[in-house]
């Protein structure tokens, strides 16, 4: 019996022990959690500072504006142009901007909704080669026709906000207007290349990925290796530290030049994606976009060893950009106050460049600017990380 108690007593202890043992390692990981400031910053505050931004800029708003372009016919083709319906609704019905800007709207037409929330519908007049132009950058998505007195509509059937605007303007033109209005408008699906969403959305993947690449590629890479210590051995060799990541913004390159045309030769074959433009002006582009990034890239991962810092500090790069910088959906939805900011970023001026190469047959007059800004941003970031680069 004596035996056996002893025999209960010790097991019990030893539980306790191994619990305490638990516990005080818990505690220790725990407040080396804790006094990492980074750790805490891009795991709790990051998140949370994201999220108040993207509510911000998706949630529901009162107002949804909808931009349209009615486009301009020469007199020969039209005898009386302003006899048409599109007219007759926008200059009875309309309010007409009298600011006088360049790139201000013409023609302001409301349908208030407490329900739903009001919709604002801007249209700009212009020529019909300008407003394919804003059509494929996603600016506009419906182009309004006169034509003969009748209203032609032209957008993406596949695009379902076009599908949306075009709904509403039907039932508009359609109600309250006279009898000869009424019926008057004619569907003219535009499915010709660069005007639909695939024709859109592959530049952006194309340039996303080239970010992607990059920022973890490079960044993560170099972080990671920092952390395990193999940085370190690479100090007691004569290479420079200069030839070691320009190797690796090399090898990228490489690896982002194949992905990016296994992804095109698809689009091609699935979709008939066409290149409009200068084909080596796209390839300057590519490049360009390419330094750019892999420069920001050494910069975010020049001096850090913590890989959670290191996920912060991409994620602080990259997710932004992929949200703002109009992949997936035109950038335009986002408030007026917000474009000049969100088309200087760098991701945004590697796509627009792009796009507009694909689907509006630019060359380098066109895309010069972007070019020499992307070129000038990766290398000033390729140089500040280098000289703050340390190897342990």
């Amino acid at each position: 019996m004596i035996f056996l108690f002893h025999l209960q007593g010790g097991r019990l202890m030893n539980r306790i022990v191994r619990f305490n043992q638990l516990w005080r390692l818990t505690i220790a990981l725990l407040l080396e959690i804790i006094r990492e400031p980074g750790v805490l910053f891009w795991g709790i505050l990051f998140p949370i500072l994201m999220s108040l931004g993207l509510g911000i800029a998706f949630t529901k708003k009162t107002d949804v504006i909808r931009k349209v372009a009615v486009v301009e016919q020469n007199e020969s083709q039209v005898t009386k142009r302003d006899t048409g319906a599109i007219y007759k609704f926008l200059n009875s019905r309309c309010e007409l901007n009298t600011s006088g800007k360049a790139d201000s709207y013409n023609w302001k037409y409301t349908i208030k909704d407490e329900k739903l929330g009001n919709s604002i519908f801007l249209f700009y007049k212009m020529e019909q080669e300008e407003a394919m132009k804003l059509l494929k950058r996603g600016t506009v998505n419906v182009l309004l026709i006169n034509k003969n007195g009748a209203t032609e509509y032209h957008f993406d059937p596949m695009n379902p906000d076009a599908q949306l605007t075009y709904l509403k303007l039907s039932g508009i033109l359609g109600t309250g207007m006279t009898s000869d209005v009424k019926g008057s408008g004619e569907i003219r699906p535009l499915t010709v290349t660069g005007t639909r969403y695939i024709d859109f959305l592959v530049p952006g993947l194309i340039t996303m990925g080239v970010m992607m690449s990059s920022m973890w590629g490079i960044s993560y890479g170099i972080i990671e290796k920092r952390s395990k210590k193999l940085l370190r051995r690479l100090v007691a060799t004569p290479m420079k530290k200069s030839h070691f990541l320009i190797a690796l913004i090399t090898v990228r390159l490489l690896m982002n030049f194949i992905e990016s045309l296994v992804l095109f030769l698809f689009a091609l074959i699935a979709f008939k994606l066409k290149i409009q433009g200068d084909i080596s002006s796209l390839i300057v582009m590519f490049l360009a976009g390419n330094i750019a990034f892999a420069g920001i890239a050494v910069f975010v991962s020049s001096h850090t060893s913590n890989t959670e810092v290191g996920n912060g500090l991409i994620n602080f790069v990259v997710f932004p950009m992929t949200v703002l910088s109009g992949i997936f959906f035109s950038y335009q939805n986002f408030p007026d106050w917000s474009l000049p900011v969100i088309r200087n970023l760098p991701l945004t001026m590697m796509t627009d460049g792009i796009r507009s190469i694909f689907n509006e047959g630019a060359g380098y007059a066109e895309v010069a600017f972007p070019i020499v800004i992307l070129t000038f941003t990766g290398i000033v970031f390729f140089f500040a990380g280098l000289k703050i680069f340390k190897w342990h």
